[in-house]
């Protein structure tokens, strides 16, 4: 792309924070979904998915999700200290995306949608049985920003369906990950290239790995 490219200049200051939040969602993509399972109090179970979401530590294992507003999953983590995640796999692509419908508190969204849950190994919130891969939390803690909450979630245990580990870690073509973009519009993998990071000792003794980068 050349210098002289024009640009189009999004300014949160002079725009409402809905038409800003499409913007943000347009360009921070793709966004990997946590489709996150929560139980009250009472012990009625939700299950919605949340693209804000992402490694927060490793050690301690942390993930992180964002409430934007103050939705039934926020309250239910906020009384019980536990949730999972379960990734959402391109075959549950359409209950992934039912599963965020705004149905009537109380109702779960696992049952309308037909999205089998089973029991978790050291959490007393279910996962999603057709889900390769979830992680199982107990609240870290909440950051409130503005009109969202980042909730942070200390990693108990990831379970991993034992045929999409190969040579000893999850493999993201066994996985089948979907990802949310801008609007309406989601993603699946795709074309999956690999690539070693380049040593500074390797810079130091070839020349040409710079030279052929910045010829690019």
């Amino acid at each position: 792309m050349t210098s002289g490219t024009a640009r189009v200049q999004f300014d949160p200051a002079g725009m409402d924070s809905g038409a800003f939040y499409r913007v943000l969602n347009s360009v921070v993509v793709p966004r990997p979904i946590a489709w996150v399972c929560s139980r009250s109090a009472e012990g009625r179970v939700n299950l919605a998915p949340h693209s804000f979401y992402t490694v927060a530590c490793v050690s301690p294992p942390v993930v992180q999700f964002t409430s934007v507003g103050r939705k039934d999953t926020l309250t239910n983590v906020e009384e019980t200290g536990e949730f999972t995640v379960s990734l959402t796999p391109e075959p549950l692509f359409e209950q992934v995306n039912a599963t965020a419908t705004d149905f009537p508190h109380g109702v779960s969204e696992a049952e309308q949608c037909g999205v089998a849950l089973e029991p978790s190994e050291r959490v007393s919130v279910p996962r999603v049985a057709g889900s390769p891969v979830t992680l199982e939390c107990r609240l870290h803690s909440t950051v409130r920003l503005g009109d969202s909450t980042v909730v942070f979630g200390r990693v108990e245990l990831v379970s991993v369906w034992e045929e999409a580990v190969h040579d000893g870690r999850p493999r993201i073509e066994r996985l089948r990950p979907l990802a949310r973009l801008g609007g309406n519009e989601w993603s699946t993998i795709g074309e999956v290239k690999e690539i070693r990071r380049i040593p500074h000792r390797r810079w130091a003794e070839d020349p040409s790995i710079g030279e052929q980068l910045r010829g690019s």
